[in-house]
């Protein structure tokens, strides 16, 4: 029971870390516009992807990964809503557990032992050999970003000296097409 006049103080809203797919025209400009979106609200992007998935419609799907509380999620959403070359907007967060995945190619150089352990680690997480010279390895490994995140980790130790990500790509599990 509340004794006093005043309203009691709101609850912070837990910050929760969103994947979107976002249906648009490929048109030059649109990947501007949704990016521009974003940092004109001060909103970020902690990943983003973008390829045609359409190419007689010339129709693209954006993956954006972003984090905010609900109601800002919700802003994004009706934001990107509005905008003219967008389809639509699905939050595969909501969806239930969507699969997501991301590429990373990793240089690694060194030798003797660093060199054997780091053919070993690669052999463990099941990453390829793309290059091999008597001093460096480039490595590919697809998987889950906390596996890409563990591996770069582990690699770092044995003479990691560059990395190239793609970002997330994502798709919620199940029969239903977005």
């Amino acid at each position: 029971m509340n004794t006093t006049h005043y309203p009691t103080a709101p609850t912070a809203q837990p910050i929760a870390r969103h994947t979107l797919a976002v249906i648009v025209d490929n048109e030059p400009g649109v990947l501007a516009r949704i990016a521009g979106l974003f940092s004109g609200r001060g909103y970020n992007i902690e990943s983003l992807t973008v390829s045609e998935t359409e190419h007689e419609k010339h129709i693209s799907r954006i993956t954006v990964v972003t984090s905010g509380t609900a109601n800002v999620i919700d802003q994004i959403k009706a934001h990107l809503d509005r905008l003219v070359p967008v389809h639509r907007v699905v939050d595969l967060t909501l969806q239930g557990e969507a699969i997501e995945r991301e590429l990373c190619l990793l240089k690694v150089v060194g030798k003797g032992d660093h060199r054997v352990e780091a053919m070993r680690l690669a052999a463990a997480f099941g990453a390829r050999t793309l290059d091999a010279t008597l001093t460096s390895f480039v490595f590919e490994l697809t998987g889950s970003t906390e596996e890409i995140e563990r591996f770069i980790k582990l690699m770092t130790v044995v003479g990691l000296t560059e990395v190239s990500r793609t970002g997330i790509a994502a798709m919620s599990r199940g029969p239903d097409a977005m």
